[in-house]
């Protein structure tokens, strides 16, 4: 549960609020990450306080309702301290949706996996800008610039998949498209006239 960790994270400074923490994890990841809905952040107060890594105390205020502050607990540094000096294991798998646009455009054939790879390429190439723009602008936030690296070199060897793709993929392209059965107007309309007959019967 990394964002319930990254919240421990935050507490280990001072004692916060809820929308003092969505604001400080924003400023912390940067734009690379994206927000943090304040419903969800709750739910994981929430479950935090339930399993005693955190404590929450109101605050009574004159002008507005009082507010919830949460405070790190001892058994939430030692569970923090233990999930963030332990390496972390992938277990999801690479789950990215160019491999199931791989698979159509192979299905294709060559000319589709030809377009898809160059598209693809352009896109990478203006990630690629805007990173490094993202980069020089935040050079004075060094969590910020690690996530921002992080990005850049994982764009980079997406490019290189391209190459990759391109040169086992192809002949399988062009194997399925010389395989692939032929399409005639005549078998589209047979398809459907048989199609009324079939809903007839």
């Amino acid at each position: 549960m990394p964002l319930h960790h990254a919240v421990l994270a935050l507490l280990t400074r001072r004692p916060n609020h809820g929308y003092e923490l969505k604001a400080r994890f924003e400023e912390a990841v940067g734009p690379q990450w994206g927000g943090l809905n304040i419903g969800h952040l709750y739910q994981i107060l929430e479950r935090l306080v339930r399993d005693g890594y955190v404590s929450r105390s109101q605050v009574t205020q004159t002008d507005r309702p009082d507010k919830n502050l949460y405070t790190l607990t001892e058994a939430g540094e030692a569970e923090l301290r233990s999930w963030a000096t332990t390496a972390w294991v992938r277990v999801g798998g690479f789950r990215d949706e160019l491999f199931l646009k791989l698979l159509g455009a192979v299905a294709l054939g060559p000319q589709a996996l030809a377009t898809l790879i160059e598209s693809q390429r352009q896109t990478y190439l203006s990630e690629l800008g805007g990173l490094a723009q993202q980069r020089r602008a935040h050079a004075d936030e060094p969590l910020v610039a690690v996530l921002i690296d992080a990005a850049i070199a994982h764009t980079k060897a997406d490019l290189g998949l391209l190459d990759s793709a391109a040169q086992h993929l192809g002949p399988l392209a062009t194997a399925q498209s010389a395989q692939a059965p032929e399409r005639s107007p005549s078998r589209v309309r047979g398809y459907a006239d048989e199609a009324p007959r079939g809903r007839a019967g």
